[in-house]
């Protein structure tokens, strides 16, 4: 009954949202993009198909998005650049002084075992107020949990189910897609993001970046990157569909090739390559999300493919990649209608972004979770500082 009823508010949710869409143009453009779906509807898959059942509250309107009250920025006192890290964030984004948990592990090493997280997160647990919806965790590395990313590990805890030796399917998120605004008290799941870089100098313009983005309703473009890499190129299918979606409230560029280069308004970049080039010369807006689907993305400081910690030195504000071999699974990656989408539609970088990923367990979040470039500001929420330095990719 309770899947039922899920299935039945996900119907109902992509009606609302397909009427507001036809509706609300004028009339003399409701036959045109009428027309448009039903030719889209022609050539491409569903866009739903592996969408998991969420419980009933994951469609409730109570409660506050994730917000600096229900952010717990995690912190690791071994590192001096970890507590710098946090003291600045924490600083930045008003977060609560119980919000900032303290814990203590050996620095600088891409992975943890399972036995070292575990004593970690039951440090954490001891800790975390109930109200806490989601994790920022400052640091870089590690980014890994033996064979999962760190993320998720703090997002659900350790599970093997996340895992896969070889092309398979890994457990699958609730909060994939989902309405949900409180994702503990949903789900029990916390989601996490790494505030990563190279140096405190990247991370500290990464924050500046994401706190800059509130509220600013950038008139960027989302460009989505066709490559020639058939391997890496899964995402495209998905292309048709935001173009028809949201070309009408935002600028939507498809490019087929392998760069796009010294472009001053980039908002969104998905791309498929194992390594881009060219991402330095473009400017990227506050807020802007750009990841590349490729095997090694998130092992940020040890990979042979491109880190995904380029597109930050970059300046972009948040990207994703995964931390072992996940295979071309376009449900590892995030997709990128529903990111958008949820991101235009007010939504924080880290809420847009896990929601857009089916499976994450073996991938890597990074960024400054509370940027919200299109929500609506208000007395309550307006940090009054958008000021943006210069920083990597500025240009």
């Amino acid at each position: 009954m309770m899947v039922a009823r899920a299935h039945l508010n996900g119907v109902k949710t992509v009606t609302r949202r397909f009427s507001t869409w036809l509706y609300q143009a004028p009339r003399s453009t409701r036959a045109r993009r009428l027309a448009r779906v039903i030719c889209l509807l022609s050539f491409i898959q569903p866009c739903a198909r592996n969408v998991p059942a969420a419980d009933d509250g994951a469609n409730s309107a109570a409660g506050a998005a994730i917000e600096p009250a229900t952010l717990a920025v995690i912190v690791n006192d071994a590192d001096p650049l970890s507590r710098r890290i946090g003291a600045y964030y924490a600083q930045r984004r008003h977060i609560p002084e119980k919000n900032l948990i303290h814990v203590s592990f050996t620095p600088g090493k891409p992975g943890m075992t399972r036995g070292e997280f575990e004593r970690v997160m039951a440090s954490v647990n001891a800790r975390v107020s109930p109200s806490v919806q989601a994790y920022a965790l400052a640091w870089t590395v590690p980014y890994r949990v033996d064979c999962m990313s760190i993320t998720t590990a703090f997002a659900a805890g350790y599970d093997p189910a996340f895992c896969a030796s070889g092309c398979k399917a890994t457990r699958a998120s609730p909060y994939f897609d989902s309405d949900s605004r409180r994702p503990h008290e949903d789900f029990a799941w916390r989601p996490a993001m790494l505030l990563a870089g190279t140096g405190f100098d990247d991370v500290k313009a990464l924050i500046d970046r994401g706190v800059a983005a509130d509220g600013a309703h950038p008139r960027g473009t989302a460009y989505l990157v066709s490559t020639s890499n058939t391997a890496r190129n899964g995402r495209s299918h998905f292309y048709p569909g935001i173009i028809l979606m949201q070309s009408d409230r935002f600028a939507v560029e498809l490019i087929k090739g392998d760069t796009l280069r010294y472009r001053t308004n980039v908002m969104f970049y998905f791309t498929g390559l194992a390594k881009v080039s060219g991402i330095e010369t473009n400017r990227y807006l506050p807020g802007a999300i750009a990841d590349h689907l490729t095997s090694a993305g998130g092992k940020l400081i040890d990979s042979k493919q491109m880190s995904s910690l380029r597109w930050i030195e970059a300046g972009a504000t948040g990207s994703y990649g995964t931390v072992v071999e996940p295979c071309a699974f376009t449900q590892k990656f995030p997709r990128p209608d529903i990111v958008i989408n949820r991101y235009l539609d007010g939504e924080s970088l880290l809420a847009a972004y896990w929601k857009s990923v089916a499976w994450p367990g073996q991938g890597v979040f990074i960024g400054e979770p509370l940027a919200a470039p299109f929500r609506k500001v208000t007395a309550d929420n307006q940090d009054g500082n958008r000021t943006l330095p210069a920083a990597a990719g500025q240009h």
